[in-house]
């Protein structure tokens, strides 16, 4: 597991920067006006480009809410998935990357 994003809330929304080997790029995760059963509960802008898309979730054991994330772009060789989970300090939320297993 690796933080390649710190963010801030701001109501529903989040502000943060990406910073991997490649990335170094702020992100506004914005929730969505109405989102419906499938749908993404947030979109990831990079400016006016959306980047990603986020859905509300709860961990089976913790019980505590995050947001699971995927980003993609066309210069990507395939998405990455990634957890916007809640950290020690009020109001900020690390983004959590991990390899999943047999990659």
């Amino acid at each position: 597991m690796a933080i390649i994003g710190t963010f801030t809330a701001s109501g529903q929304n989040f502000t943060g920067k990406i910073n991997t080997l490649k990335l170094d790029v702020d992100i506004h995760i914005v929730a969505t006006e109405a989102p419906s059963e499938n749908s993404p509960d947030f979109r990831l802008m990079a400016g006016d480009v959306e980047v990603g898309a986020g859905w509300k979730r709860t961990g089976r054991d913790s019980r505590r809410e995050y947001l699971s994330v995927k980003l993609d772009d066309p210069t990507f060789p395939h998405p990455v998935y990634a957890s916007l989970v809640a950290s020690d300090a009020p109001d900020v939320f690390h983004l959590i990357w991990s390899r999943p297993s047999g990659s």
